[in-house]
């Protein structure tokens, strides 16, 4: 710690001198200008999705027995839905469209259901009861970019809109892909511009300066300039850089930075009224400041990191994207920062520009009565925090998951339309069949083909099963399973794990021996859910075990980070509790996706220990000079203006996720601001201060 603190202070104190200043601009304006031009930028490879599950669960080690025993089973389905109002689809007009369909030779369809040549029992499977709706099978190769599966996907939609006089909707893995696709490309500039107007009008808003507010953005623009061309060097070097993980990024990345130029620059304004020369107080200001924030960022940064250990494709997605712009924050926060602050000095804060030998800062008078109520009243302010968060963290046993990836898009995106359309005109198992295999070494009979049938019918909640094919080796016969609930239904994903689980009693049942592998969406979800609960508790373990030993390190105490990880967890349970409560009651949203309580902990764990680093930093650093009330006192009076004006910047940034057309981004970007809000004033302000009066003792003279 000492060898850093050390190392740290020889680079602050080199950036804080008028040659280092200038090095250090022209250092990250060369390496950025440098990597703009001869570096892809990460928009060169981003991507809808990213593989999920691993390749040894259950659903994928199906899909590849299914693909070998079919070997022409791989491809992108898409699901093509007609819709007439007033009167039922022209089966003939159809026919004839898809055939101009199949003769256009469409790039990357594979097949083209034969309408006009089908026998009526055959058609009616694909019409509603009414004969108003209509759903077509289609099947793309697996190779085709987005890019070209959207203008195949629009020259179908042209050619059966022009024929069949109905509305065309494409929905199914290849539809939404191409509309996920969309979405976020307009969704991003939606973003970075929102994220920057909020932090622009915050800024002047709270700190009445505007350069103020324009010295850390041009940080954060500077930084997210780099962090974005150094991430498209990763997606040349092979790294899928999933929509969304780019898009929780960009607002981390503002964020964080954002963060820690107040930090710096609240404590430069206190010593720009110590010392006349800028760079003086810039020096003396960062051998406060320095190690704290630096540490911060390396607390999030590990906190990141840890996501490598996450079996979920999605989850070790985010750990070297937020990794690597974790890194080049920490690094900007120590150099980049201090170094911009001090080249504009103390006209950084016109128009209340900080005198030499004015006197000491003027401390928050709100904070200062808060503080004063915590020292006096310890025990009291603790029970009141205490209750708050409890009674919200209980909410937790309220939630409920979707596991419907298509509720979480808008209502007016066309492929959760024709999707929608699907499950109120057809049976709602129809949504998402699964397919299961039956695989022996033996010649599969007919007997034992009709005998597995029957024993898959007898299921709990199954509603049909149908062959589909047998393999030309005769040794595996395939089947599609629909349920009588939704597939994504947790009813449904209930039935065929217990299938699952005792698929060698189906199978000792039917007088047969072999294996049976379930695949579909159905089962994808089973893994999903089981995937997701086992990395929920690995992350939620190692990352606790992780901060609370640098925070060991940091304060060079047990007691201390016991306080500090013990206020933030709870913190986090409160967040979710009341988070959902308040979707619930202003937004209408009573579900959520399993992801958010992962995603939300990471966040709020380590941005939430932030602040407490910040706090617990102040009161060391006083506590040489004062007893235990006191330096609490001053910390809290001191540190409270920024952190909660900090607080607030990060909470509104974190908001604009709400702007987002995903409804997994919209609540976890509010359930994290719900939870940095009860930090910054609950936690922070009250309760982690209070805990330190009541169980920190003054050291006795010796």
């Amino acid at each position: 710690m000492e060898l850093l603190k050390k190392l740290l202070g020889s680079v602050t104190d080199f950036v804080a001198t008028k040659k280092g200043m200038w090095i250090t601009i022209g250092a990250w304006i060369a390496i950025t200008v440098l990597l703009t031009i001869f570096a892809p930028g990460a928009g060169d490879h981003k991507v809808s999705s990213v593989t999920s599950l691993p390749e040894d669960v259950q659903s994928v080690v199906a899909q590849k027995h299914i693909d070998e025993h079919f070997k022409d089973a791989e491809s992108l389905p898409a699901i093509l839905v007609l819709q007439s109002k007033d009167s039922e689809i022209d089966v003939t007009a159809l026919g004839e469209a898809l055939d101009k369909v199949s003769a256009a030779n469409i790039k990357g369809v594979k097949e083209v259901v034969p309408f006009s040549s089908l026998p009526p029992q055959a058609l009616a499977g694909f019409f509603s009861e009414d004969q108003k709706t209509a759903v077509v099978p289609l099947n793309f190769i697996t190779s085709l970019e987005t890019a070209e599966l959207e203008k195949s996907l629009e020259e179908i939609r042209d050619i059966v809109l022009e024929d069949a006089g109905a509305d065309v909707y494409i929905t199914g893995p290849a539809g939404i892909a191409v509309d996920t696709t969309n979405l976020f490309e307009r969704a991003d500039l939606v973003l970075i511009l929102a994220t920057v107007g909020i932090i622009l009008i915050l800024l002047i808003v709270i700190y009445r300066s505007p350069l103020l507010a324009i010295i850390p953005l041009l940080a954060a623009g500077i930084v997210y300039q780099v962090v974005n061309q150094l991430l498209g060097i990763l997606g040349a070097g092979g790294l899928d850089l999933a929509a969304q993980s780019l898009s929780i990024m960009s607002i981390l990345l503002f964020a964080a930075t954002i963060d820690y130029s107040l930090f710096v620059f609240s404590r430069y304004r206190e010593e720009l009224k110590n010392y006349e020369s800028k760079f003086d107080s810039m020096k003396w200001a960062m051998r406060e400041t320095g190690i704290p924030v630096f540490f911060a960022g390396g607390t999030v940064l590990a906190a990141m990191l840890v996501l490598f250990f996450a079996s979920f494709g999605d989850y070790r997605n985010f750990a070297p994207i937020f990794g690597t712009t974790m890194f080049v924050i920490m690094f900007a926060s120590v150099t980049l920062i201090p170094a911009l602050f001090t080249l504009f000095g103390r006209k950084s804060f016109w128009p209340r520009i900080p005198k030499y030998g004015e006197g000491e800062e003027k401390v928050s008078k709100l904070w200062s009565k808060i503080g004063s109520f915590v020292v006096g009243k310890p025990i009291v302010a603790a029970l009141i925090i205490l209750v708050i968060l409890v009674g919200s963290a209980l909410n937790m046993f309220n939630l409920k998951y979707e596991f419907d990836t298509m509720k979480s898009f808008p209502e007016d995106m066309p492929s959760r339309m024709g999707y929608e359309i699907i499950e109120e005109e057809f049976a709602k198992g129809d949504l998402a069949p699964t397919t299961v295999l039956f695989e022996s070494e033996e010649e599969v009979t007919e007997e034992v083909q009709a005998s597995i049938l029957e024993q898959l019918q007898n299921q709990e909640l199954v509603n049909s099963v149908r062959p589909t094919g047998v393999s030309e080796d005769g040794l595996a016969v395939q089947y599609q399973l629909t349920f009588k609930d939704s597939p994504y239904s947790t009813e449904s994903m209930d039935a065929l794990e217990k299938m699952i689980e005792e698929k060698e009693d189906i199978i000792s049942a039917s007088d047969a021996s072999g294996d049976l592998y379930f695949a579909g969406e159905t089962a994808a979800q089973v893994d999903d859910r089981a995937v997701n609960d086992r990395d929920l508790i690995i992350i939620v373990v190692l990352e606790t075990i992780l901060i609370f030993i640098l925070l060991i390190v940091l304060t060079k105490s047990i007691k201390m980070p016991i306080y500090m990880m013990g206020t933030i967890l709870l913190s986090f349970l409160a967040a979710l509790g009341l988070g959902m409560f308040l979707s619930n009651l202003f937004f209408d949203i009573d579900t959520i996706s399993n992801r958010v309580p992962l995603y939300s902990f990471v966040f709020l764990v380590a941005l939430g220990i932030d602040y407490n680093i910040i706090l617990i930093s102040r009161f060391m650093e006083e506590r040489q000079k004062h007893s235990v009330k006191d330096a609490v006192q001053i910390a809290v009076s001191h540190t409270g203006g920024v952190i909660s004006s900090a607080g607030i910047l990060l909470a509104a940034t974190f908001a604009v996720l709400m702007t987002q057309p995903i409804q997994l981004l919209f609540v976890f970007g509010f359930i994290v601001a719900v939870g940095i809000i009860l930090d910054t004033f609950l936690i922070r302000g009250i309760l982690l201060p209070a805990l330190i009066v009541l169980f920190e003792k003054d050291k006795k003279n010796k």
